[in-house]
């Protein structure tokens, strides 16, 4: 067998590929990064990034780059359901803000921090499939650029980053693992016009939901959110649905009715499960090892929370200092560790069910007061776990 010419082949280039690829380069691992998009390009992605996703960023000194590309910080989530209104801050006095950056301005970023890291990285280039030894071991991938031959490349893990339909978690049949059925599905697209001033605005009925939250070039993101069972019906008329649910806050379809729309309506319905992700020669980050419903919008935080963990776990196993399978079962054990409240969390609110007479209590109890109307902002950010804040305020919504 040929000697690997990498040390890590990462297959996926955006979230959570282009940082682990960043991190391993700049502890001096040889990376090569494929993907068959170029960029900047965009991705279906609510491209919300909760102050846990800005403080990686902040980490990786990347933040300032971020905020220079004129992407609004979000300081104020709010909460409308109907009679109540909750507006919280989301951070922390460390990391105070949210921000939503377009997937063709974040994604080229993090692509162009892992070239400056020492990352070779080629754009346009499919994976047609992985290569394996007689023992079963995977050693590198198969695939061609936008002109050339087949090729292969080899290395010493091959690491997929390349999201919900990962061909390597295909190709190595990763098992999964609490699993659950699709929840919602949810369609979105961007108005101008509709200016949100550092807010995060959420409106929640009885199944039903939509949100809006600023982004690049003045334009606002709006989505809404439906019922999985509903998901035919939706499809039949998307356009008129889609604006139909504005009409359940009257001031809101007003807003929107003066706004302009500036792109297509896109949507998705996605399932919620973790995959095991490692095993001889391959592991997994992001999306492609643990996917939930985009609800609660923490597919890009925790894709950068995992890839710090999974570089880190990838750092002790190729340096040697730990065999991979024991480093890379702590990458396991820490990356559910941190993902199980979001997770939980995120299974409880995607059904969209009305809220319980318990927990309604609760939110009116913490109407008008800063530190609980905070909690509950940051349990939605990702910052406080719902257990937390159940034990600090009252019941859950599952309760």
């Amino acid at each position: 067998m040929s000697e690997s010419r990498y040390d890590v082949i990462v297959v996926g280039a955006r979230c959570a590929g282009s940082p682990t690829a960043m991190l391993l380069a700049r502890r001096g691992y040889r990376v090569l990064v494929v993907d068959r998009a170029t960029f900047p390009s965009d991705t279906l992605s609510t491209h919300l990034v909760h102050p846990p996703g800005v403080a990686a960023l902040r980490r990786w000194g990347l933040l300032d780059r971020l905020v220079a590309t004129g992407c609004p910080p979000i300081h104020t989530y709010e909460f409308d359901f109907g009679a109540l209104v909750l507006p919280g801050a989301p951070g922390t006095e460390a990391e105070p803000y949210a921000y939503a950056p377009r997937r063709t301005v974040l994604d080229a970023m993090l692509v162009d921090a892992a070239v400056e890291a020492g990352a070779e990285v080629r754009v346009g280039f499919t994976v047609s499939g992985l290569v394996f030894d007689d023992a079963g071991r995977v050693v590198g991938v198969r695939g061609r650029g936008p002109c050339g031959p087949e090729m292969t490349e080899r290395a010493r893990v091959v690491l997929g980053a390349d999201g919900l339909h990962s061909l390597v978690a295909r190709a190595v049949d990763a098992p999964c693992y609490d699993e659950h059925q699709k929840l919602m599905v949810g369609y979105y697209s961007y108005f101008s016009g509709l200016e949100m001033e550092g807010v995060f605005k959420a409106h929640s009925r009885p199944y039903r939901s939509f949100g809006a939250w600023p982004t690049h070039d003045g334009l606002t993101l709006v989505g809404g959110c439906w019922p999985f069972a509903e998901l035919n019906d939706i499809r039949k008329d998307i356009e008129g649905n889609y604006f139909k649910n504005f009409t359940l806050a009257p001031a809101w379809a007003e807003r929107i009715r003066e706004a302009k729309r500036e792109d297509r309506i896109v949507g998705a319905a996605l399932p919620n499960f973790f995959r095991k992700p490692f095993g001889p020669g391959w592991a997994l980050v992001g999306d492609s090892g643990y996917c939930k419903d985009f609800f609660t919008a923490q597919g890009i935080s925790d894709a950068f929370i995992s890839a710090e963990l999974c570089a880190a776990s990838l750092d002790d196993a190729l340096s040697g200092r730990v065999p991979f399978d024991v480093s890379m079962a702590a990458y396991q054990s820490a990356r559910d560790r941190h993902a199980r409240p979001v997770y939980d969390f995120t299974l409880q609110v995607s059904t969209l069910d009305p809220l319980s007479t318990d927990f309604e209590k609760v939110l009116e109890g913490i109407d008008g007061n800063r530190q609980g109307m905070d909690a509950f902002a940051r349990v939605n950010a990702g910052v406080t776990s719902m257990e937390q804040f159940s034990a600090d305020w009252g019941p859950s919504p599952a309760a």
